[in-house]
């Protein structure tokens, strides 16, 4: 998977007919959190924000930049 923007993944997900909570609820992420990786607000350096950063496609698996 290449790496995407914030707004690269909002407008996939709109490709796909999803909203953020649904990406959230699909695959066991609060959605709240995943509302503040996508604004920037969580870093997703480590932790759950990492893991919420590569499911979206924000980060590569293993890197902490």
């Amino acid at each position: 998977m290449q790496l995407q923007t914030p707004e690269q993944v909002k407008q996939r997900l709109r490709n796909e007919g999803k909203t953020l909570k649904q990406f959230a609820a699909d695959h066991g992420f609060n959605y709240v959190e995943v509302c503040r990786v996508m604004n920037g607000t969580i870093k997703g350096h480590r932790g759950r924000g990492h893991l919420i950063a590569v499911t979206l496609g924000l980060k590569v698996p293993g890197t902490s930049a």
